[in-house]
């Protein structure tokens, strides 16, 4: 009988337990999330981050509120990561390429030729950041990484071999494309994606590096006419969130967030832009006044060769903030072969 009563009364201290945690998520604190993303409504990200926004929103049972503001409302694209560091914005998308020698680690991902498809790719950075992140991206809380589909060239002026940069002046995606059209004797021409038609309008540059379906999003196909048919590059992103908000939510909110920030939600995230950005270069195809041109495997080779030096650059500016760049590497060229994402 004394077993019995004591094994109900375990049964009831742990069912009690159960309902304080369910009320506790209930009545904690609510918490509202402004999201920033620097890109149109219409962007592939915008639909996709609501989505997931939605899903978090849903699993904190209502505690967790959230908004995403697009179009650099917030702020302009190239503050993205200081505004979730200071709090102008609780979430943050960040093109970590837009501060060169700010992030050095990540910026291995920007290298020309090292990925060839957008979901695999975006894996493999994922997975392999995270363990880098919490120093690299300190102050603020690292949610994911993930990357654009492989991009290519576009420009006023038709460009074939690695030669053809030189004296040109060239809008680059990101600090590692800037590297590769210094040492290619071109000129960089900054800007950010929302400001990318404006230069190349006004003839400031003569091409750019980007995606193919953003050239449409950005009306950037309405100012060039040739384009290398080629995966070149990637571009790598994070969505960053700000320390206070997150170390300020109860254990059950912060579940939610952890479990919405994840390898697994960088893909599935980021997947309908890359679906977005590949459909694209059927479009370009198909646009008549455009020029889309395969590179001949001699072509290919000279640009492969072309930026070798990069791989030293990014190795040099690693050590230069303590990192061993040879273990990083070594890590980096293991997840790519885990997910299959290489080029």
């Amino acid at each position: 009988m004394k077993k019995l009563v004591r094994a109900l009364a375990i049964g009831l201290i742990g069912a009690s337990g159960w309902v304080l945690s369910a009320e506790a998520q209930d009545k904690a604190k609510p918490v509202d999330l402004k999201i920033s993303l620097w890109v149109p409504p219409a962007h592939a990200l915008v639909p996709a981050s609501k989505e997931w926004a939605a899903s978090i929103e849903k699993a904190s049972n209502g505690s967790i509120k959230t908004t995403v503001f697009p179009s650099e409302q917030l702020g302009k694209a190239f503050d993205h990561y200081d505004m979730a560091r200071d709090g102008i914005a609780d979430i943050t998308y960040v093109n970590p390429g837009y501060q060169p020698g700010r992030f050095p680690v990540i910026a291995v991902g920007q290298i020309p030729f090292t990925f060839s498809d957008g979901r695999k790719g975006t894996a493999a950075l994922d997975a392999w950041y995270r363990k880098y992140a919490a120093t690299e991206m300190k102050d603020t809380h690292f949610c994911f990484a993930f990357i654009h589909d492989p991009a290519t060239y576009h420009g006023t002026k038709k460009v074939v071999v690695p030669e053809d940069i030189k004296g040109m002046k060239i809008r680059p995606a990101q600090s590692t494309i800037g590297q590769m059209v210094t040492m290619m004797g071109g000129t960089n021409v900054q800007a950010s994606a929302p400001e990318a038609r404006d230069v190349l309008e006004r003839k400031v540059a003569d091409g750019i590096f980007f995606p193919w379906g953003s050239m449409f999003l950005f009306g950037l196909d309405k100012v060039t006419k040739y384009h290398i048919d080629a995966p070149l590059y990637s571009t790598v992103f994070t969505y960053s969130m700000n320390k206070a908000k997150y170390d300020a939510m109860s254990p059950a909110q912060k579940k939610v967030i952890d479990d919405h920030c994840t390898t697994e939600w960088a893909v599935k995230l980021s997947g309908p832009w890359h679906d977005f950005e590949a459909a694209g270069r059927d479009k370009m195809k198909a646009l008549p006044g455009h020029e889309v041109y395969a590179l001949t495997p001699d072509q290919l080779k000279a640009w492969k060769a072309s930026v070798a030096p990069l791989h030293k650059a990014w190795a040099e500016a690693v050590k230069k903030v303590g990192g061993d760049a040879d273990a990083i590497y070594k890590d980096f060229e293991a997840a790519i072969a885990k997910y299959s994402a290489g080029f």
